[in-house]
């Protein structure tokens, strides 16, 4: 019995000697190796204030400033460390109601209860200078400044793109960002938002049982500089930029201009447009959703990602195909009796001259010309079948950068649309379709869906003779004009370039023809500029039809090349045309001598004037 006793007595002091042991190892974690706690109990004592990092600042491809910051201030609140404190003389302050605050102290409760979070963002310098004088009567609270983004002019929305804040799927997968950071959400801003965001800093104070703070910790030890962020240079033209900004005012369309050597983007377009500057501050997302639900949606960036039918723009196209095809050649001639006619099918055109020759077709825009073109490249003997002659048109047409995303530096944009054989084997059968099935490409209707930046792009394409350079928006990236190597690289179309001056001369002949010759971009001519354009009218199953012209200038040495559309305005010549050589003009000569042209343009309401009708 003896043993037994002391056998448990044994067990029960080893028990008692590992619970000891277990309590001792707790208490050692908590207070020695568990980080946690002492980082809770230093947030009692100290306080972290972020340096948020100046984004870089935007520039034309002049030097003219375009977008910088202006320094504003968050208020951020412990709720912790908040005590009772007057509501009323803090509501005056700051402009808001009891109900407000009740809200957002109930909010970042939620958030957390230890760790700051934003109470109020963007106050103003004036609303802060008043608030700093009285912070001490609201313990909780304090003051983070951070910088937002100011425009020199309220142009450029859709290029220059804007800032707003996180949102949580970001967060759940950038450490960078937390919340209430800034991250750009358009345009240049979020093509290049690791290059113009900088790196956050960090100040930490101590501070006292008032929530007021006594100093630097350590001596600033634990502090870290915000490095800011890498100045840009855009490609834009500014003044191009704004002038072509007023001239679309109440027009749904855009102009997108590019320099046919570079590449690179002059003015990027897209009517109706939003002041960039009316996103920002506390008033954004109601302005965000006012935009939002515009029917004109001002906020849909056009020329990148708005398709249309090139119309018989895409002549040139196919016209180049023709010849590198070798079933037509320069002087090839086809009649046109007020259109084409093949069986049951026609294709109706406005009477001009005839027979025409290439360039000649391409002056009057015939459409009986090129849908023999056409016809002509897919049934060419040397395919067995039309599948063979349509892809073999399709591999010439994707040369030119359509039905492919260009490789621009902007993160939003579409491929457009060339259709595949698949898509009529779809609906016809693979033998149940011929070229006259698919007629309608040869004057750049049907399925086809193309931007405007690739309608430009295509332009710059032919001003090359031959290849092009992906459209891109920045020059200069912190004052070096080195940008990434893909827009140094040439891409060059599968059309030999001993083709692109007989299509040149008759872009040239469609705008520098003597009158009654049948030119019929007339309008669009610069006494001293030898400008090379083409209309295009695209049929609109929903209203009037879309006015296109393409155009570059000068035609030896191209400066210019671009591509604007006009929804509504009808035929190429009425509206696309004159805004086209008004901005030739513009970029070329710096100023407008067109008068009568100009006051034609600014003076055509096609919004205001639909909605009456």
């Amino acid at each position: 019995m003896k043993n037994i006793y002391e056998n448990r007595k044994y067990v029960f002091g080893a028990l008692l000697f590992l619970v000891v042991f277990i309590f001792i190892g707790k208490l050692l974690s908590l207070q020695v190796l568990d980080k946690s706690y002492r980082s809770t109990a230093n947030r009692n004592v100290l306080r972290y204030i972020i340096r948020y990092p100046a984004r870089g600042l935007i520039y034309d491809r002049t030097g003219k400033l375009l977008v910088y910051n202006e320094a504003v201030y968050d208020l951020m609140v412990s709720p912790n460390l908040v005590e009772e404190f007057d509501t009323s003389v803090f509501c005056d302050i700051l402009e808001i109601t009891h109900k407000d605050v009740d809200k957002r102290l109930q909010n970042a409760k939620e958030y957390s209860y230890y760790t700051s979070s934003p109470f109020l963002k963007q106050v103003s310098s004036e609303t802060y200078a008043v608030l700093q004088e009285k912070l001490y009567q609201f313990p909780g609270f304090f003051v983070q400044p951070r910088p937002i983004r100011k425009y020199n002019k309220n142009v450029a929305g859709h290029a220059l793109g804007y800032v707003g804040e996180v949102d949580e799927y970001t967060i759940e997968n950038n450490p960078f960002y937390k919340m209430g950071d800034y991250i750009g959400i358009s345009g240049i801003e979020k093509a290049y938002e690791e290059v113009l965001r900088g790196e956050k800093g960090v100040n930490v104070y101590m501070v006292d049982v008032h929530n007021r703070i006594k100093g630097s910790y350590q001596d600033g030890k634990k502090d870290r500089s915000a490095i800011v962020g890498t100045n840009i240079i855009s490609t834009l033209d500014i003044d191009l930029q704004e002038y072509g900004e007023k001239l679309m005012v109440n027009k749904i369309g855009s102009i997108v201009a590019i320099e046919p050597s570079t590449g690179e983007i002059l003015a990027l377009v897209s009517s109706p447009t939003y002041d960039p500057s009316s996103l920002l501050g506390r008033g954004r997302s109601k302005v965000f959703k006012t935009l939002s639900s515009d029917t004109l949606e001002p906020l849909f960036n056009r020329p990148l990602m708005a398709t249309y039918p090139p119309g018989s723009t895409f002549k040139l196209v196919n016209g180049l195909i023709g010849l590198q095809e070798k079933v037509i050649f320069r002087q090839t001639e086809f009649y046109c009796y007020g259109g084409y006619n093949s069986g049951s099918k026609h294709v109706s055109c406005h009477y001009h001259e005839t027979p025409l020759n290439l360039p000649e077709a391409i002056q009057n825009s015939c459409n009986a010309y090129f849908c023999n073109v056409f016809r002509r490249i897919l049934d060419n003997p040397v395919y067995p079948s039309v599948r063979e002659g349509y892809n073999s048109w399709r591999d010439h047409v994707l040369s030119f950068g359509f039905g492919q995303k260009l490789e621009s530096d902007f993160s939003y944009k579409v491929k457009g649309f060339v259709p595949m054989t698949s898509y009529y084997d779809r609906y016809y059968g693979k033998t149940g379709w011929s070229s006259l099935t698919v007629l309608s490409l040869a004057i750049g209707q049907g399925e086809l869906g193309i931007t405007p930046l690739q309608m430009a792009n295509m332009t710059a394409t032919i001003a090359n003779h031959g290849y092009y350079f992906a459209p891109h928006i920045v020059k200069g990236i912190g004052g070096e004009t080195v940008i990434d190597e893909r827009f140094y690289s040439k891409h060059i179309t599968t059309i030999d370039s001993v083709y692109f001056p007989i299509i040149i001369n008759g872009m040239d002949m469609a705008v520098n023809g003597p009158p009654g010759s049948g030119s019929t971009a007339r309008i669009a001519r610069i006494n001293d500029i030898t400008v090379c354009g083409k209309t295009g009218t695209a049929e609109n199953p929903h209203g009037e039809d879309h006015s296109i012209f393409v155009a570059f200038a000068p035609k030896d040495n191209p400066k210019i090349a671009l591509s604007v559309y006009v929804e509504n305005g009808g035929f190429g010549a009425t509206y696309a045309a004159p805004i086209a050589s008004l901005m030739v003009e513009k970029y070329l000569k710096r100023k407008i001598i067109r008068q009568w042209l100009e006051n034609y343009i600014l003076e055509t309401d096609l919004i205001h004037s639909e909605k009456e009708n």
